[in-house]
């Protein structure tokens, strides 16, 4: 990837991510993940920085393959959240159908690494071919030159995780908004007489 388009992508994700991360604490990650071609199968991992030991949120794609957890980390070693599971590997992970505590491994090294980096690509929607990654146009050999720099990471999920601090923390702020919201619908569907 050029430097100045990798400069470019990396900015617009720092943008980006603290409304993903809105997203999934109002409880709409279903309607986040809506679109898989598009907008990519999106997560939002909890981890811990490597400096400051505060808890971190990044929204990253991912793919499911044999009932685990995958995500790469496509600007490669240097990426914070990817520097950050290489000192803490304990995670959360919040998935558009749940919550859980899990544990993160490298498997960048694994024979089965291609097939499963192609799943996460593919679960990336547009964001892999704008980086110049097309998994769907790509054959094995030039899908590995292009991706020699990613990181494969597995989330094993460990057990599920309820209660505040989480995706869904927000989610009661709908039927507020709703109630709210029920005078004026109300007043609009039985305006007054004028006399």
């Amino acid at each position: 990837m050029a430097p100045q388009l990798e400069q470019t992508l990396r900015q617009g994700f720092k943008r980006f991510n603290p409304f993903m991360i809105a997203l999934f604490r109002l409880g709409l990650a279903p309607f986040v993940n809506a679109w898989p071609d598009v907008g990519g199968r999106i997560l939002v991992l909890a981890h811990r920085g490597r400096k400051s030991g505060r808890r971190r949120l990044t929204p990253v794609n991912y793919a499911v393959v044999r009932g685990e957890v995958y995500i790469t980390a496509g600007f490669g070693r240097q990426a914070d959240w990817y520097r950050n599971l290489q000192n803490d590997p304990h995670v959360e992970l919040w998935l558009p159908d749940g919550w859980w505590a899990g544990m993160a491994e490298d498997v960048s090294d694994s024979p089965e690494r291609l097939p499963i980096l192609r799943q996460v690509l593919i679960g990336s929607g547009v964001v892999a071919p704008l980086a110049g990654v097309d998994p769907h146009a790509l054959d094995d050999a030039r899908l590995a030159a292009a991706t020699r720099d990613y990181c494969l990471v597995r989330l094993h999920r460990t057990e599920a995780r309820t209660g505040p601090g989480g995706p869904g923390e927000f989610a009661w702020v709908w039927p507020l908004a709703a109630m709210a919201l029920l005078p004026l619908a109300w007043r609009g569907l039985w305006p007054r007489r004028r006399a």
